[in-house]
């Protein structure tokens, strides 16, 4: 197969940006003959695909991701994957309410199923929920950090950080007994074979969880479990003490890439938060199909079907609760938008580094219902991973706030091929209805590997981690620290778990084939590793992580937004183990806010970086894949332009009039074309960028006056999930001179065809 470069077509504010930065990409590549192809894994298209029984003909759409899937098992691979939506069940909900008015006749999302066919609609449409498309893509470990122009970009402009100090009464708060840590057990498989999940109930009736997972010879398998009670009484305990403490109250979870485990978790909080009106209400919430755990966001939106004495007697109620229970921390104080509103909107990866970070006075604060900051209790129920962020602010208290400046970085290799450590998301995580013991029995033997006493409402999960991508891991690891010298590389390994020491005596086992004589490496549990790290990045010294799944997610937005400003701006290589690559670029979690801004004034203020940097390095690969020299020199040209951009410092404004996504574009294109014409590489393409080069340079002062005018008025783009096309790209394009510049461009090309729109 030729190669080619799959470009993917996402959600939110990336899926703007893409309707401003194709055409460009697609007129640069044409001069080279360079086949790149836009491939649409958005939520809407997920959702078409795998719900599109009663759909017209010209509304079908292929399985595209799928597709990419099975093209990242081979060699010939190279995608850029752009940021794309994790669906909560809010917004699962959301877009089909978006589909089903465009005229798409998907079904309704059946919460709970009254037949078979809705079980089957159900379960179909798990797989488009939390995070579908990383498992299907990530065919390999993560080789995640900032490039070195971008970092250089950081020390001499770094972004705001708020001040820390001893005084702050923002903590972390974790539970000490029943959670997953507590529960963990695992195993390393022996031998290839297969297992059933079963649930033996105290009344004698056994009931199969997940009739058949196949396990390989070497991988690690684990089960564990988070106790419902344990975790309400928790819950309890840390409103209680927010309260007596005079802390804002705030959850953190991710219940959109643990799209089973953390919505339960989260749905905890809201009813005991909550607890006097849904007691209260309790029938009617039945009635009308309240779920808590999507939050008190979906209570709102049942009880306005109520009468209005019944609606207005419940959200008295609501509000009642507000004198008794602690200050709630807000994702939108303006709109009364609380932290247990929305599951989406308290992504810990997002959520936590940004309240690190501080952008006010003060670090380690979040917005009160008033509109102002304050300090906070951080609940982050699971040992696992909170240990990382507590370790993280009681540094800062002792050593005050992190300097850009002279801060070192915190490159991230990632164990997340095949599936590895998918925590919560994946179809081996149960709510258990009702007292017992879940086992895993092997098939044939009956043999029990695994077993563990379970009461009604308690959260099982069990995972894989397959041993390739263990092996392949320490090896990405090993050859990361010789690529940057003097850098220190940790392993975040926790030999209190059960499953980090089975992992710990495979890296043992497998660092010896990888030669890491000369090379400073460690096995460290996360708290300590998180104090090394933080010590050294103190110090202006770089060091190397080496995590699990989960880790790699939480730490590669932590480290870059203290570093950075923004996780947007990383990129991460993906070596995929069948020889392909993936190049993901950045992250969005700030993507909704972004897209309601733009809506909102017509200023798009993301940064498009990450993809930038992706490309460039796609086009290497592409060089080398196709044997296309062309390729070679449009990704040298690519890098200097990068370079330039954010040397002038061409990053996207917040606020309207300043320069946005659009004017970002327009450097970005304008410094590739500059550098294309002064290279000496390829005659061809230096004769047809000087041309367009001199002619954006000679508009210049025009198309920023047209991308600038078109800013502080509303934009309709005609949907969240699925926009219109035509809508977006009047929207995205609105420079009639830079449009026609890059339309000549594209005419001129090797292939003579137009730039492609979306």
């Amino acid at each position: 197969m030729p190669a080619k470069i799959s470009y993917t077509y996402t959600d939110e504010a990336p899926m703007l940006a893409t309707y401003a930065f194709y055409p460009i990409i697609k007129a640069f590549t044409n001069t080279a003959d360079v086949d790149i192809e836009l491939k649409d894994i958005s939520v809407a298209s997920r959702v078409l695909a795998n719900l599109g029984d009663n759909l017209k003909d010209t509304q079908r759409v292929s399985d595209t991701l799928m597709e990419l899937g099975e093209l990242a098992k081979t060699p010939e691979a190279i995608i850029v994957k752009l940021p794309n939506v994790s669906a909560s069940l809010p917004q699962l909900k959301e877009c089909i309410r978006e589909l089903q008015v465009r005229g798409y006749a998907v079904p309704d999302y059946p919460e709970i199923p009254k037949n078979e066919a809705e079980h089957e609609i159900k379960a179909r449409y798990g797989k488009v929920m939390g995070s579908a498309v990383n498992p299907v893509l990530r065919e390999g470990n993560s080789d995640r950090r900032a490039a070195v122009p971008v970092k250089e970009y950081a020390r001499k402009n770094p972004h705001v950080m708020g001040r820390w100090g001893a005084e702050s009464k923002t903590h972390v708060a974790h539970m000490s007994c029943g959670d997953f840590y507590e529960n963990e057990q695992s195993v390393v498989v022996d031998e290839s074979c297969s297992v059933k999940i079963e649930h033996l109930a105290d009344d004698g009736t056994t009931t199969v969880l997940k009739e058949k997972t196949t396990l390989s010879r070497g991988e690690i398998f684990d089960t564990s479990f988070m106790s419902c009670l344990e975790l309400r009484t928790f819950f309890e305990n840390q409103i209680q003490d927010a309260k007596a403490n005079g802390v804002l109250f705030s959850l953190h979870l991710k219940a959109t890439m643990m799209k089973i485990s953390d919505p339960i978790m989260f749905g905890h909080c809201v009813s005991i938060f909550y607890k006097d009106v849904f007691e209260k209400h309790a029938g009617t919430f039945a009635k009308i199909g309240v779920n808590a755990n999507n939050g008190l966001g979906d209570v709102y939106k049942k009880i306005a079907s109520l009468p209005e004495q019944d609606r207005t007697a419940i959200e008295a109620d609501i509000q009642a609760v507000y004198a008794t229970r602690p200050k709630i921390a807000m994702v939108d104080s303006e709109k009364g938008i609380t932290n247990l509103h929305v599951p989406s909107d308290i992504i810990i990866d997002n959520s936590m580094p940004n309240a690190i970070r501080g952008m006010a006075a003060e670090g380690g604060q979040m917005w009160t219902p008033e509109n102002t900051m304050a300090d906070i209790k951080a609940v982050i129920p699971d040992r696992c991973y909170a240990g990382v962020f507590k370790e993280c602010i009681e540094f800062c208290k002792k050593n005050g706030a992190f300097d850009p400046c002279t801060m070192g970085s915190c490159p991230n290799v990632g164990l997340m091929a095949q599936k590895a450590q998918e925590y919560g998301s994946h179809d081996k995580t149960f709510e258990i209805k009702s007292a017992g013991v879940v086992r895993v029995v092997r098939a044939g033997s009956g043999d029990v590997l695994m077993q563990s006493r379970v009461e009604q409402g308690d959260i099982w999960r069990a995972c894989q981690v397959k041993d390739v991508p263990i092996k392949d891991w320490v090896k990405l690891a090993v050859t990361r620290g010789r690529a940057t010298p003097g850098c220190k590389v940790i392993f975040w390994l926790d030999e209190k778990r059960a499953h980090d020491r089975n992992l710990i005596q495979k890296v043992r086992n497998y660092l010896p084939a990888f030669n890491p004589a000369g090379l400073d490496i460690e096995i460290m549990d996360p708290v300590t590793a998180t104090r090394a790290t933080c010590q050294r990045a103190k110090a202006g010294l770089d060091t190397i992580s080496a995590t699990g799944n989960v880790l790699r997610d939480y730490l590669t937005d932590l480290f870059p937004i203290l570093e950075l400003g923004s996780s947007s701006k990383m990129l991460s290589i993906v070596p995929l183990l069948a020889g392909g690559g993936m190049y993901e670029t950045g992250a969005g979690g700030s993507a909704p806010k972004h897209v309601e801004q733009f809506v909102k004034e017509g200023h798009l203020r993301w940064d498009s970086l990450g993809e930038y940097l992706a490309l460039q390095v796609a086009l290497e690969d592409y060089a080398v894949k196709s044997g296309n020299r062309k390729a070679g020199v449009l990704a040298a040209a690519m890098n200097q332009a990068n370079t330039r951009w954010l040397d002038e410092n061409k990053a996207p404004g917040r606020n309207v009039k300043q320069l946005d996504n659009r004017g970002s574009h327009l450097y970005l294109c304008l410094y590739w074309a500059e550098a294309l014409a002064a290279q000496s590489d390829d005659a061809e393409l230096k004769a047809i960028f000087a041309g367009f080069a001199k002619e954006l340079r000679s508009n210049e002062g025009r198309i920023m006056q047209e991308l600038t005018d078109c800013q502080g008025s509303s934009m309709d783009i005609g949907g969240h999930y699925l926009v219109d096309p035509s809508k977006a790209d009047r929207c995205m394009r609105p420079s009639s001179t830079f449009n026609a510049a890059v339309a000549k461009l594209a005419s001129s090309s090797a292939k003579s065809s137009p730039a492609s729109k979306l």
